[in-house]
């Protein structure tokens, strides 16, 4: 019953929410992917700079491609591999296959089709950053898994990561620009679609589930939409701590 939930809170609503949703992407503003290189190297403490870098990649929606920050450098795969390369004391080099407004099944068209490109090389850390859209469009939780699950089967042959990070979907109840009662359903269905990551990553090996947390209005950015930079980092803090815990020292 849990994961109809959304379903059956939105039905008697429907009208309202579809003009809600209407009326939100047209006064919402559009913030564009972060300018800059999509990869780079993230360098560690001086003296440990000759040591061969750790590769991370990262896959997912707006938040990867780095929507609500200016620079890819402010994003969370650059704020991640900065994280790592504190801690571990050693480069990491980093790559982020990110679009705007992509679905999980978007991003598998687009592998499919050659249009997102992954690194040749094997990665030691894999981040997964889907959701919201899978949220705004409704999708059910049997398809956000089916889909979800294809891509982490694809990716893990294609760069046989050492750990893949799952993050849940961010706290879409906490996004500003969304009205009631459309922040509380959507809410609700991004919760669904978070244990439904969840579940799965119980399932698999070498692959952990991180929540998001950092979805607080202070925050966001102006659109009330997107991680603003500070809520980035606090983000990549949250992921490296994750990361660490599971790889080890």
């Amino acid at each position: 019953m849990r994961r109809w939930l959304p379903e059956l809170l939105a039905l008697p609503l429907l009208p309202w929410l579809l003009a809600q949703g209407k009326r939100t992407r047209r006064i919402t503003p559009r913030m564009p992917e972060a300018a800059g290189q999509r990869s780079g190297i993230a360098a560690a403490p001086l003296l440990a700079n000759d040591l061969a870098p750790l590769a991370l990649l990262a896959i997912g929606e707006s938040t990867v491609a780095g929507v609500g920050v200016d620079d890819q450098q402010q994003a969370i795969t650059a704020q991640l591999a900065k994280q790592l390369a504190t801690h571990y004391q050693r480069p990491v080099s980093w790559h982020a296959c990110g679009k705007n407004g992509a679905t999980v099944a978007d991003a598998m068209t687009a592998l499919a089709t050659g249009s997102m490109q992954l690194p040749a090389q094997p990665v030691q850390v894999l981040l997964v950053a889907f959701g919201v859209n899978d949220t705004t469009a409704f999708h059910s939780s049997q398809r956000y898994r089916r889909d979800l699950q294809r891509l982490l089967d694809h990716v893990q042959q294609a760069v046989q990561p050492a750990l893949v990070v799952v993050t849940g979907v961010p706290p879409v109840h906490r996004f500003s620009a969304l009205p009631q009662p459309l922040r509380h359903v959507l809410g609700q269905k991004a919760q669904v679609l978070t244990r439904t990551a969840r579940e799965l990553v119980q399932q698999r090996s070498n692959t952990i589930f991180v929540q998001v947390i950092q979805g607080h209005p202070d925050l966001l950015a102006y659109d009330g939409y997107h991680p603003a930079a500070v809520g980035v980092r606090l983000w990549a803090e949250d992921l490296a701590q994750a990361v660490v815990a599971s790889l080890g020292q």
